[in-house]
């Protein structure tokens, strides 16, 4: 059973990632499904206060709130006031069962072809057929809780961007893996700058699930970026000469860090030496290309 501190994480996470989500989300479509396949009942009410806060991009729009879980007896009573609140085009489908049915809710809820935003907490073992309707074709994006690396699984049901890290709370106790899957550099970004900001405001620590050592990363304040800069070295070592975007891309689905960290690590590299750039100065664009200096 997750304790109380972590429940209060994966709450805020998925409130904040929402916040990012849902107005880009029906930015580009008429049509978007929030699908919550396990969340607690805080975190499916504040899902619901999150979208109904948003009630003026949500007009004219039509939004469905999946909710999925039998955990909570007392939901229907606890949502009630919220779904009072939200306007007409908000649906929300209160579903019976485990995270597992995810696939049968999001067919029935008829959210093909349209963006899909899906929070799953897995405390059991991670089935292709949950993450693969997660994918919704080309169009969803997963915000995953399990307690295990699910990077190889993510990328084999359809996610093409995978970022993975391992929080641990102030006092040592270990919350899982949080893995988040997509098809944009922008979201993962955002995920990324959500989860380092949780953790500055919550005393959070993470670290790679995949690293055998264990070493965690402080991101309250400036972070230690040395780590980061041997790890786009060993990047250029192993694959050459780099664009600035793919580098940013490997820091954000291959470590802990940030992508605005990749820039600073990459202007530490210039400046020691250790690396040469297109420009002789100026703001490190996307399209710059990153050789090793020796």
């Amino acid at each position: 059973m997750p304790t109380d501190r972590t429940t209060e994480f994966l709450r805020e996470l998925l409130v904040r990632q929402l916040t990012t989500w849902l107005p880009a989300a029906l930015h580009r479509s008429r049509r978007a499904t929030i699908a919550l396949a396990g969340a607690d009942a805080s975190s499916a009410e504040a899902a619901l206060r999150l979208v109904a806060a948003h009630g003026d991009q949500v007009r004219g729009r039509q939004v469905t709130v999946l909710v999925l879980t039998d955990a909570a007896a007392d939901l229907p009573v606890r949502l009630g006031p919220i779904e009072a609140e939200l306007p007409a085009e908000v649906t929300v489908h209160l579903l019976p069962g485990d995270p597992y049915r995810l696939p049968v809710a999001v067919k029935a809820a008829g959210a093909a072809g349209a963006p899909l935003f899906s929070f799953v907490d897995l405390p059991g073992v991670v089935t292709p057929k949950v993450l693969t309707a997660a994918t919704n074709g080309r169009t969803g994006e997963l915000l995953l809780h399990t307690g295990d690396s699910a990077r190889d699984v993510l990328v084999s049901a359809g996610f093409p961007l995978v970022a993975e890290v391992a929080p641990v709370l102030s006092d040592g106790e270990g919350v899982g893996v949080i893995a988040f899957g997509s098809r944009s550099d922008r979201s993962l970004e955002a995920v990324r700058d959500a989860l380092w900001a949780l953790g500055a405001d919550l005393g959070v620590r993470y670290r790679d699930p995949l690293d055998p050592t264990g070493t965690t990363v402080d991101v309250a304040g400036d972070p230690d970026l040395e780590p980061l800069a041997r790890e786009l070295l060993a990047e250029l070592r192993a694959g050459g000469s780099r664009p600035v975007t793919e580098l940013r891309r490997h820091t954000l689905t291959a470590t802990v860090y940030r992508a605005a960290d990749a820039n600073q690590a990459l202007t530490d590299l210039l400046d020691a030496g250790e690396v040469r750039r297109d420009r002789e100065s100026g703001r490190l664009a996307g399209d710059e290309i990153i050789t090793l200096a020796r």
